[in-house]
């Protein structure tokens, strides 16, 4: 499709992912739509560029045959563009300014297995970018009892044994219950769909056999031409907007980006503007090149020819000096009229569209580093409908400042001591020089968030607990009459503990809030021991007081906590004991008398 002229038509053909969870089925659906486009053997009934498959509107309508009735409209769209690299991370790399790259997605999932957390995730990065998407129910031939009737798929389903057909109803509508209770999206098979902007539609399908897939390309179309044609105008002449999938050395070649062009035209010789971690990259285009023929994109020895201009939408590859820093997921622009301000202008608004997505700020928060843009993106989005915030965002391996960066959380929260990279490294030798930061590291964004959940429900605990361990506790003792062992200097007497847990260094105040003695030292049964848990009785020493002035037998006192203990502590309840919380209780009440607000 690159090389070839421009269509009458003003509409570009929708771009549509293919994503789910891992062998659910994504990658064979995609070779079974490919392979069955070129058995319809129209004369080009399919053409492959870098990182896509375009199967234009006279192919898809001798594979749908009489299906397309169904939609009763007129279809203007040329066809669809299949990106050719299905799969999560690669979903994610794909974006443009304001959202997905993708304007329709086939969402995979195994008939029999039901949705996974990839799955789940994967919509959730949908929902998001408001990207519609079908639901294809892979595996329909793995159904027990499933024959295949070599009838589209309602018949097909109309004419098993009753058991079968039940089996997959049941199985159908326990995909909508998951889809509804893990996404609160309703959904319904595609032939009972109601509103399609209510209500998601799933497809029966089999990538092994091809049943559903005659009726999963006419749902796309018909959705794609309903709901996407006003999004779909293609400025052929206008400013080329692309997005780098991939960078590559090609032999012979060098480093060359494959790219995703979405609107324009993009030429030999164009100058191109290309977002990167610093100041845009400047460079013109020094070739195009598209697959030979029916070639396999994924395979190495894929042969390329050359292409003066490449025209929306369709795959790429570019060749242009200058570009060993670049990442994938980053935008690429074109200049049309070469001018010194059109250049400029370009160069912001890619610098915008780059630094929209990277976050750095002085608040607290986590750090997460990913491998390209796209993912980043995904991942903020992901993170922050969570409730987590994020600290700083950026793209490479995990540094120095990323650890330190983490770590400087630790004094206002050491939950957030942590470092999420999605595909990218972290060394081993730089980790052992910050040991209280968590680095997180998974090629899956769901594996990564569930990690990060998990880890701060674990450490929680233990930092919570910590934190109570550094504050003065709640304790109430009472002096024992008849015990008075040495009246002063210190003053040693008998004590019941009556709430909490006494410790030596432990500063005690009055029934009046006033704090006049610290206890020195504590036996039990002639045995010093450095505390004492509520119910204990033992001898007390007790400096500067005097029984008989400061204190007398049958005196309470308690703990003389801090104010700033006091909020801790109420922050931390739930690790205190049921005789502390009512010790702290009537402390508080101690201490408002003075001061009525005292730890509020």
């Amino acid at each position: 499709m690159s090389s070839s002229p421009l269509l009458p038509t003003t509409l570009r053909s929708p771009i549509c992912s293919v994503l789910g969870h891992v062998d659910h089925g994504k990658s064979s659906i995609l070779d079974k739509i490919r392979g069955t486009a070129i058995i319809a053997k129209e004369a080009g009934g399919i053409t492959q560029s870098i990182g896509a498959s375009m199967i234009p509107l006279s192919t898809i309508m001798k594979i749908c045959g009489d299906l397309l009735a169904m939609l009763k409209m007129d279809l203007t769209i040329p066809g669809l563009l299949f990106i050719d690299t299905p799969g999560h991370a690669a979903f994610t790399t794909l974006r443009k300014r304001g959202g997905s790259l993708a304007d329709i997605a086939i969402v995979v999932v195994d008939l029999n297995e039901g949705f996974k957390p990839q799955t789940i995730e994967a919509i959730d990065i949908l929902k998001e970018y408001k990207t519609p998407f079908v639901i294809a129910a892979n595996k329909i031939d793995l159904v027990p009892g499933w024959q295949n009737k070599h009838k589209n798929i309602l018949q097909s389903i109309q004419l098993q044994q009753a058991d079968a057909g039940a089996k997959v109803d049941e199985r159908l509508y326990t995909a909508v219950g998951q889809l509804y209770d893990k996404n609160g999206m309703k959904s319904e098979r595609f032939d009972r769909v109601d509103d399609f902007t209510k209500q998601v539609a799933i497809v029966p399908c089999s990538a092994k056999t091809g049943e559903g897939l005659p009726e999963l390309i006419m749902v796309l179309t018909g959705l794609a031409q309903r709901f996407l044609e006003q999004h779909l105008t293609l400025s052929a002449a206008g400013q080329a907007k692309a997005t780098i999938l991939e960078v590559k050395e090609e032999k012979g070649m060098g480093k060359t980006i494959d790219a995703i062009l979405y609107d324009g035209t993009l030429r030999v010789n164009d100058t191109i503007i290309i977002g990167s971690l610093g100041d845009p990259i400047v460079t013109k285009v020094r070739g195009l090149f598209e697959p030979t023929p029916l070639s396999e994109m994924r395979d190495a020895k894929t042969k390329f020819k050359p292409i003066k201009s490449a025209i929306a939408a369709c795959g790429v590859k570019i060749s242009a000096p200058d570009t060993d820093t670049i990442l994938s997921g980053m935008p690429i622009r074109s200049c049309v009229k070469g001018t010194k301000e059109e250049l400029e202008e370009t160069k912001r608004n890619i610098q915008q569209d780059v630094e929209n997505v990277l976050i750095e700020t002085d608040s607290e928060g986590i750090v997460i580093k990913a491998d390209n843009i796209g993912s980043l993106e995904a991942m903020i989005k992901l993170l922050q409908d969570k409730g987590f915030t994020i600290r700083r965002a950026g793209l490479g391996d995990i540094s120095k400042k990323d650890l330190a960066d983490a770590e400087s959380n630790w004094d206002q929260d050491p939950l957030q001591c942590v470092i999420l990279g999605f595909n990218v490294h972290a060394a081993e030798d730089l980790c052992g020089q910050h040991p209280k930061v968590k680095i997180i590291l998974s090629d899956v964004i769901y594996r990564l968030l569930d990690e990060l959940e998990q880890w701060k429900k674990e450490h929680s605990q233990k930092v919570e607990e910590l934190q109570l361990s550094a504050v003065v506790r709640p304790c109430k003792i009472q002096i024992m009459k008849g015990y008075v062992f040495r009246q002063n200097n210190p003053a040693v007497v008998g004590c019941e503990i009556m709430s909490g847990t006494a410790r030596t260094g432990m500063a005690m105040m009055d029934a009046n809030g006033k704090e006049i003695t610290t206890i020195k030292g504590m036996q039990v049964d002639k045995e010093n021991v450095s505390e004492a848990a509520r119910g204990k009785q033992l001898a007390i020493s007790l400096d500067r007081v005097s029984v008989g002035r400061q204190i007398n037998e049958g005196d309470v006192l308690y703990s003389a906590v801090p104010e700033e203990d006091f909020r801790k502590m109420k922050g931390l309840k739930k690790y205190l004991k049921p005789d502390e919380v009512e010790a702290i209780k009537e402390i508080a009440l101690i201490r408002r008398k003075d001061s009525p607000v005292w730890g509020i």
